[in-house]
């Protein structure tokens, strides 16, 4: 009698991609149909089943509205789009996809406001293959992905504080950072949000080489994380924490109020424009 194996678990992309087979077979659709009903090339499709590429966030909304089933498969995404970024990230993601409470200090714009086509042009870097275009285009859904969590009900607390120098360096594309800047204002006015600028004129600080978020979780446990130089680091310790806070706490008293950096940021937008 021949040992059993058992099967090895299905995660991420690949789990997407097999309910995604599953549910256009149940519902006794080709690639071709589901194509032409959809809009979303057949090529496209048949890579997503697969497991090789990553959607934006709405295509997985606008399959789970086709095939009525509720967010099934905006929630296989959400695991999934943890494949786009390396492992010393990941946890650090799924504690911010649960986060009730979050402050956030950057050098650049966040993540979590950039727009699509500012999040490209960072994102792209050198890149000039197809391959490499592709690696830039996952990464790019990815990071949209992220901004999910803003609009998630109840919608988390979110402080951002920005540094001046991410307003001095605009995007290579004159209308990409006039978007950029556009959605900055917008962000700044939503109820949920308190958007801080860091100006030059605080002087020199204790975070100018990398970012800083501190997480709050619903039973009140909090973790920080530190990234800087393509490296980041979770702090989960008690002790350690706390001492982030403070000297977040810091930052935030050398910025200025939200209301004068929503000020501030539109006077850059019109220095820029003229």
């Amino acid at each position: 009698m021949g040992e059993k194996v058992d099967a090895q678990p299905v995660f991420g992309r690949a789990m997407l991609g097999q309910t995604l087979k599953v549910l256009r077979e149940k519902a006794g659709k080709s690639l071709g149909q589901l194509a032409d009903e959809t809009g979303y090339e057949k090529s496209y499709l048949s890579r997503l089943e697969s497991g090789e590429r990553l959607s934006k966030v709405t295509v997985m909304e606008d399959l789970d509205g086709y095939y009525g089933t509720g967010d099934l498969l905006l929630s296989h995404w959400k695991a999934a789009r943890l494949d786009a970024f390396k492992d010393q990230y990941k946890e650090f993601m799924a504690l911010e996809t649960t986060a009730r409470i979050m402050w956030k200090y950057s050098l650049g714009i966040p993540g979590l406001l950039q727009t699509e086509d500012f999040a490209r042009g960072v994102l792209s870097g050198a890149q000039t293959t197809a391959a490499g275009e592709e690696a830039v285009e996952e990464q790019v859904a990815a990071r949209l992905g992220r901004q999910h969590l803003l609009r998630q009900k109840p919608e988390p607390e979110v402080r951002v504080i920005i540094d001046e120098f991410a307003l001095r360096r605009p995007a290579a594309q004159g209308k990409t950072w006039e978007d950029q800047m556009l959605h900055l204002e917008t962000a700044a006015l939503w109820p949920n949000m308190a958007l801080q600028v860091l100006p030059f004129s605080a002087g020199a600080h204790h975070h100018m080489n990398g970012s800083l978020t501190l997480l709050w979780q619903l039973d009140g446990s909090a973790v920080a994380y530190t990234e800087g130089n393509s490296s980041g680091r979770l702090i989960e310790d008690p002790g350690e924490v706390l001492r982030e806070r403070a000297s977040y706490d810091r930052l935030r008293d050398l910025a200025l109020s939200p209301s004068d950096s929503l000020t501030f940021i539109r006077d850059v937008r019109e220095e820029h424009r003229t």
